[in-house]
């Protein structure tokens, strides 16, 4: 195994789909934490979970200075940018490719993530907490549902001890 401060591994922050989907090999998986950030359900997905017709509600991070975003790190072999390109793919509809810093319980490390700016060509708003629980169960992608990926994301934070009560609450109103 590398070392661990090895500069020959590239950093993966992952919030969303990419913690129970990532998609990748890669060499390590630790539990991390983005200051300064929030997961929102505030980005449509045209292409995952819903169509162009019926878009999805998926997360992305928005700046809230009292927030943590608690995620996973994936660490690949350095420079991976054959990788890089595949994730921009995956993350096109309204995404951006930013470095931000995480921490683990080993340090912190500049990390590459996907980020959906506000005011971007899928950004979807606020529902109220009913309305876009409606949504999701009305909604189906490539995918699978959208519900699903709700549920996905609750069971992955589970895995890493964290819970954000934005998915738990949430997942909760899915169930009933």
């Amino acid at each position: 195994m590398e070392p661990r401060n090895s500069t020959k591994r590239l950093a993966i922050f992952a919030y969303g789909s990419l913690l129970f989907r990532p998609g990748f090999s890669y060499l390590a998986r630790e539990r991390a934490v983005v200051q300064g950030y929030a997961r929102s359900f505030t980005q449509a997905s045209p292409d995952h979970r819903g169509t162009p017709a019926q878009p999805g509600r998926v997360v992305t991070l928005v700046q809230s200075p009292e927030s943590t975003a608690v995620g996973a790190l994936y660490f690949v072999a350095a420079p991976a940018n054959e990788l890089l390109l595949e994730l921009d793919h995956r993350e096109r509809a309204g995404y951006e490719r930013v470095t931000l810093e995480a921490g683990t319980g080993l340090g912190t490390h500049q990390a590459v993530t996907w980020i959906a700016p506000p005011g971007n060509a899928y950004d979807a708003g606020h529902l109220s907490h009913d309305e876009l629980a409606r949504h999701i169960r009305a909604c189906v992608g490539p995918s699978g549902r959208n519900d699903d990926y709700v549920f996905q994301l609750e069971r992955a934070l589970a895995e890493l001890d964290a819970a954000d009560p934005r998915v738990s609450e949430l997942a909760e109103s899915l169930r009933r």
